[in-house]
């Protein structure tokens, strides 16, 4: 299979390496916050990778010592003063509907999604840490959900953050602005590990992906599509779905493949390089 065909991008870099997408988020003069450009280029990555099994994991993470510092400031007066046009929906709710775009196609995306979360991790950006499936922390990463602070709801994160964190904790981070470290991310179950410095960072980013490299791509992706629909599809059709998928699963080549590598006591193929 040929190497994906990613999108040209002006506010991302992307590097595909051995399988994994690092996506860097390239605004630093701004602390990378999105911007309408850089939310097109986003999407359009996702989407370019969406049915690439071969893409195995995205790095998501931020250039010049921040994660991202939210959204673009200047977009959201652009889109509040854009006139409004009757019978087309309002430029301020379309520019923040599309960030929910973004939020869902992370969120679904079938590959491992891994979130570098360093330095200023803010409104959006506290978003994407709420959609990651494995979150890495700096200690000394500031975290912070200021719209309500602006007068602002944090309309398309809200829900995530809800079901990340648990309606207790959302609600005090709304009321509140969320202000607190890398320590209290960890205490709150909103990101998973948290390190002291840029070594410590780049060993649990590698034993990280090491982890998921055991995993089986195809599998990943329909364990992730089950626990999506948790509370979204009845319980019972639920089942019959995921016992539909585990049939496929074991009757197709990575069940056949996993299940003789056990036997035969050796690693299996898509696990090659992934250690011990």
């Amino acid at each position: 299979m040929s190497a994906p065909e990613l999108p040209a991008t002006t506010t991302l870099r992307l590097r595909l390496d051995d399988g994994v997408l690092h996506l860097t988020l390239a605004r630093p003069e701004a602390r990378n916050a999105m911007s309408a450009v850089m939310i097109t280029e986003l999407l359009a990555t996702f989407a370019a990778i969406r049915d690439r099994r071969d893409v195995r994991a995205v790095v998501l993470r931020g250039e010049g010592g921040n994660f991202c510092a939210g959204g673009d400031v200047k977009d959201m007066a652009a889109a509040r003063m854009a006139p409004q046009v009757a019978g087309e929906p309002d430029p301020a709710a379309a520019m923040n509907r599309r960030f929910g775009a973004l939020m869902l196609a992370v969120d679904r995306a079938p590959q491992a999604t891994v979130a570098v979360l360093e330095g200023a991790v803010l409104g959006g950006g506290f978003g994407l840490a709420c959609v990651a499936d494995v979150a890495i922390a700096r200690a000394d990463a500031g975290f912070g959900l200021p719209e309500t602070g602006l007068g602002l709801p944090p309309a398309q994160i809200a829900p995530f953050l809800v079901r990340r964190l648990g309606l207790s904790h959302a609600r005090r981070l709304a009321v509140t602005g969320g202000r607190f470290d890398g320590a209290a991310a960890l205490a709150i179950g909103l990101v998973h590990h948290v390190v002291g410095d840029d070594d410590a960072l780049a060993q649990q980013l590698a034993a990280t992906l090491a982890q998921i490299r055991r995993c089986a791509p195809a599998a990943i992706a329909a364990t992730k599509h089950i626990m999506a629909q948790v509370g979204a599809v009845e319980l019972d059709a639920l089942l019959d779905d995921a016992a539909a998928r585990f049939a496929e699963a074991v009757r197709g080549p990575e069940g056949t493949e996993g299940t003789m590598a056990f036997v035969q006591k050796r690693l299996p193929a898509w696990a090659a390089g992934a250690g011990t």
